[in-house]
């Protein structure tokens, strides 16, 4: 049974403004994934978000209100009819989990998942597996949780090498 962590998801897209750098909040994943997508050619301002400007107040803080994830720029737009998912997959937020939901529901979680579904189905063609990137967000530290216990889970994932004169 999966914990309740595990179902936490994604809810809110902001994009920062490169002129005056405030958080304006986007509505849809398309629209977030479309700024997201060109981030080196056209970086994100308020003007491109309709009805504001530099003058407006930020739409949200960057505080630690809410655990922040941060995508890195320039990734693929998720193809139409699929979308991308990203969950919390370990209670002291080291890992996140992105995956692909089809149009059909199926949820593909790896490369060679989404390179056989598209061959499987005709009505993908024209999707290339490259339009299908798995990289996981960066969760930003200074905004999990205090209650969050992160360094003996840490600590715990590291490997410890013993010396041959230790055996």
């Amino acid at each position: 049974m999966r914990s309740l962590l595990s179902t936490v998801s994604i809810d809110i897209h902001a994009a920062q403004c490169k002129n005056c750098t405030k958080w304006r909040v986007i509505d849809m994943q398309e629209a977030f994934e479309e700024i997201r997508c060109k981030a080196f050619e056209e970086p994100f301002h308020c003007s491109l978000k309709a009805n504001c400007s530099c003058d407006d107040p930020t739409d949200i803080e960057y505080d630690s209100s809410r655990t922040w994830v941060i995508d890195k720029p320039n990734l693929p737009k998720t193809p139409q009819g699929f979308r991308r998912i990203i969950l919390v997959l370990r209670k002291d937020y080291s890992k996140l989990d992105p995956y692909y939901i089809s149009a059909t529901g199926k949820r593909l979680r790896t490369s060679n998942e989404i390179a056989a579904y598209l061959k499987d189905h005709l009505e993908c063609k024209g999707i290339a597996p490259t339009n299908f990137d798995f990289s996981s967000p960066k969760i930003m530290q200074d905004t999990v949780p205090e209650n969050v216990d992160q360094e003996d889970s840490v600590s715990a994932n590291k490997k410890v090498k013993i010396a041959k004169d230790d055996i």
